[in-house]
């Protein structure tokens, strides 16, 4: 992160102020990145969840035979989880979280596409929903992805490292069969991770959700 601060203006490298400003600068990327965990919300939530499910569905199906083994998977020491997950509806995260967390393996962060409205993105990050920054999804080119490729870069590093388990949507609902760019970038900080040493492996789990009518 320092060098690519100081690369965007290497004559700022020794200057008070502008570490200052470099400092504010990643802190606000940070910020449109993820949120401090409302433990609060999270259990309202959890409680709130079953009700809206079975006002949303008749029943929720899980492979038990499936979920064992991701459960065995995560009781490895030292390796944490990466779900790849169809993306069907906008409560896929949501319901996801819900069936990790309420098996033991711990609250996910989830990464999440574009919402319009800034409350509902401050909500989600309570929740555990990580977006990208302004604009990274449009970029494709490592040479322009400068700071705030570098902070989420960093940031991907210490959720591997902490092992707490990651979900990567690899489409838009709707448009299933493509890979998102979205999906591209944070794909790219799991491998940056891997290549650079942060982590040792990864498991990765892929998920498929199907809804019988999605909602």
């Amino acid at each position: 992160v320092q060098d690519a601060a100081f690369g965007q203006d290497p004559r700022s490298g020794g200057d008070e102020g502008s570490q200052w400003r470099w400092k504010e600068e990643v802190c606000r990327i940070l910020g449109e990145i993820q949120a401090p965990l409302s433990p609060l919300l999270l259990r309202l939530c959890h409680w709130l969840l079953p009700k809206l499910l079975t006002r949303l569905f008749l029943s929720v199906q899980l492979h038990w035979g499936q979920l064992e083994m991701v459960l065995r998977a995560a009781r490895m020491p030292e390796v944490p989880l990466v779900f790849l997950c169809s993306h069907q509806s906008q409560v896929d995260g949501l319901l996801l979280s819900f069936v990790l967390l309420s098996q033991g393996i711990g609250l996910p962060r989830v990464t999440v596409g574009a919402w319009p409205s800034p409350w509902l993105r401050s909500l989600l990050q309570r929740l555990g929903g990580i977006f990208l920054p302004s604009g990274m999804a449009q970029t494709l080119s490592d040479r322009d992805e400068g700071l705030p490729g570098a902070v989420l870069d960093a940031y991907i590093q210490e959720v591997l490292q902490s092992r707490q388990p990651l979900i990567l949507f690899l489409e838009e609902p709707r448009a299933s069969l493509w890979l998102a760019d979205s999906a591209r970038c944070w794909l790219l900080r799991v491998l940056r991770a891997l290549r650079d040493g942060a982590v040792a492996d990864v498991l990765i789990v892929p998920v498929g959700i199907a809804y019988d009518m999605a909602p």
